[in-house]
């Protein structure tokens, strides 16, 4: 029997008999450690304990313990043990696919009658029922004609076409949880009991189609969410019921910041206050842009295809433009044109404009460029996913040798913004060459190390994506996480020699000869509309004084202080503050309520007894309590109160 060598994670090593698997192992050790092993990384590959290995491998052996490998087995199985539940139940209903996806999985269904909410209750019963069985799980290597023969004999359409679409050379995995039975490539836990019955929770029925496609037949999917203990879950459960609080789509109803229609899917209308948000973030952008060196520009919405052939996009982006044909007079034909999608080409047109030396680099370029992008019906979300929408982008044209400076300057730039903005919990990702890239190792080398000594020269450390940038070079990506965990990835940095080359972009260097910049595309917050759903949503509305849409309502408690709340008013509009006045002949504790409804941070009561004292009566958002201050105190101090960060 040939002999292999295991290596585990301390080091030390120890010879086996090839084929023997991980739960071998396990069992070799202790039987302790038997018992609680879940799975296995072979070689950086995540390994059922029933595969065997065959050759000279590193191995660590996995239990419970080890959160990110069990909760990829946890998923993984309940996507299993749902389908088993659902065929159990409903024996007519055909199974397709159910991976893992974040916080837990999906499983997709063809039933003819739909699932209905009270569904989800059974379903969960009889998933626990089999939790509790502790059936055991095998798994088994299958020929295609054998796998073929197996789901046409059982009716299950979908698995046969799933095999069908499989290389031919890639060996099929049939895995047993019990008698129920699935294609799939694995790795699972040993038993059902190992998964926590405990922890995980049916969320929702949607549609979807067949592989994704609207012509094929649509199938019904469950959702569950899913964690190693019940503790898991219930944070997960509270967080998505903040969440609900918090969506963006509920508080812009009650703020009265924006909406969307029929009529323009993916578009937003702004409101007055949606657009007062709106314009203060992009003139604090606008004052910061101009202080850290940017010039800013503006680009045509509407850009011939020449221009989208010559950078590229026409070929790999058409799919996602808007065309625009229009009858020019006395052409033969019609004129194609695109909304642009994007800014980067326009952009490049503008430095092309004029002779540039080494010496006018780097430069800074930004706009506040409106873009038109397809999106999916289904993938709209509100303000967050849009099809139309306005960037804070910048492209930044520069030497070689500037790269790592460059990036360096933007990094320090958007922790300052970030910081402004309460954001102080983020990461950057470095994403590095993929499979399939244009230029030389050298070059690729080159930009790699200089976007990670940039990050190291800002102070912060960065994840690697392996093969993540695009064909032209690498990638930073700024990821912010918000009060309740969630993250959204928001600013980027990319690398691109491409774009210059395509569109013959040159400077004089100090050799007199002609050379490429390089492009330096970045953008801080991204889009405007994602990002003021991301404030709304991270301060549950309650955004910071300087951004709030109605910063302080003067609210009347008897008419006769009608006079005095005009005079206040004044005071504040005076010194900068957006303030208006509630004189209806209504109570004040509904008008508190109907503002504070609203999100207006601060509420000034006036009644008999501060118009004969020149005073305010104080609510802030938030708080029970009153206050009582001078008219020139609460003046002061929200004069400054109203001031951007940036103007302190």
């Amino acid at each position: 029997m040939t002999q292999i060598s295991l290596t585990f994670p301390d080091g030390n090593a120890r010879q086996y008999d090839a084929g023997i698997t991980p739960a071998d192992v396990a069992a070799d050790i202790s039987s302790s450690l038997r018992k609680k092993a879940i799975s296995a990384t072979v070689n950086g590959q995540h390994w059922d304990l029933q595969w065997p290995i065959t050759e000279d491998a590193s191995i660590a052996l996995h239990t419970m313990k080890d959160e990110e490998h069990a909760l990829e087995l946890v998923r993984h199985d309940l996507a299993h043990i749902m389908a088993r539940a659902v065929q159990e139940i409903w024996a007519d209903v055909q199974v397709t696919i159910g991976p893992v996806i974040k916080d837990g999985w999906y499983y997709d269904f063809d039933r003819k009658e739909p699932f209905v909410p009270e569904d989800l209750a059974l379903i969960e019963k009889k998933m626990k029922e089999i939790i509790n069985k502790r059936d055991e799980v095998t798994t088994e290597i299958w020929d295609r004609e054998k796998a073929v023969s197996y789901y046409k004999d059982r009716d299950e359409p979908y698995k046969v076409e799933l095999i069908e679409s499989i290389p031919g050379d890639e060996p099929l995995r049939m895995y047993w949880h019990g008698d129920w039975q699935d294609l799939c490539r694995g790795p699972h836990l040993q038993n059902t009991g190992q998964v926590p019955a405990d922890g995980f929770r049916l969320m929702s029925i949607a549609g979807a189609y067949w592989r994704g496609d609207s012509d094929r037949s649509m199938l019904q999917r469950i959702y569950g969410a899913a964690f190693t203990n019940k503790e898991g879950l219930r944070k997960h459960l509270n967080m998505l019921e903040e969440a609900a609080k918090r969506d963006h789509r509920k508080l812009g109803r009650e703020m009265d910041l924006f909406h969307m229609q029929e009529e323009a899917p993916g578009q937003v209308f702004w409101h007055p206050n949606g657009w007062t948000v709106y314009t203060e973030l992009q003139n604090y952008m606008r004052r910061k842009q101009r202080a850290g060196g940017y010039v800013e520009v503006n680009t045509p919405q509407v850009v011939d295809r020449k221009l989208w052939e010559a950078s590229g996009h026409w070929d790999k982006y058409q799919e996602n433009m808007f065309i625009v044909e229009v009858d020019e007079e006395h052409a033969r034909e019609k004129a194609i044109n695109a909304l642009k999608p994007m800014n980067c080409p326009c952009h490049v047109q503008i430095f092309n404009q004029g002779i540039k030396s080494y010496r006018d680099l780097p430069l800074r370029m930004a706009e506040f460029g409106s873009c038109a992008r397809y999106e999916p019906s289904g993938a709209l979300h509100g303000i967050m996913r849009v099809r139309g929408f306005t960037q804070d982008d910048g492209h930044i044209f520069c030497r070689e040798d500037q790269i790592e400076a460059e990036t360096k300057t933007f990094i320090d730039f958007l922790s300052g913004i970030y910081s402004d903005l309460g954001f102080d919990d983020w990461t950057i990702k470095l994403s590095t060459r993929p499979e399939k890239r244009i230029g030389s190792d050298e070059t690729w080398d080159m930009m790699e190390e200089a976007l990670g000594a940039a990050c190291n020269a800002a102070g912060h450390e960065f994840e690697i994506l392996e093969g993540e940038g695009a064909f032209y070079g690498p990638k930073l990506e700024f990821t912010l996480t918000d009060a309740i965990g969630r993250q959204w990835q928001c600013g980027t940095l990319q690398v691109d020699a491409n774009l210059p080359e395509r569109l013959d972009a040159t400077f004089v260097g100090e050799d007199g000869g002609k050379h490429r910049p390089v492009m330096l595309h970045r953008a801080t917050l991204g889009s405007f509309e994602r990002f003021i759903g991301i404030l709304i949503e991270e301060h549950a509305g309650k955004l910071p004084f300087w951004l709030a849409p109605r910063q302080v309502v003067v609210a009347t408690i008897i008419s006769d202080a009608d006079d005095y709340a005009h005079e206040v008013l004044e005071a504040l509009k005076a010194v900068g503050v957006r303030a208006e006045a509630d004189l209806r002949n209504e109570k004040i504790n509904y008008k508190v309520r109907e503002h504070s409804h609203g999100k207006v941070p601060i509420i000034l009561a006036i009644g008999a007894r501060e118009v004969e004292e020149k005073t305010v009566s104080i609510r802030r958002l938030g708080e029970n309590k009153t206050s009582v201050t001078s008219l020139a105190e609460i003046v002061t101090e929200l004069a400054s109160a109203a001031k951007a960060p940036d103007l302190l």
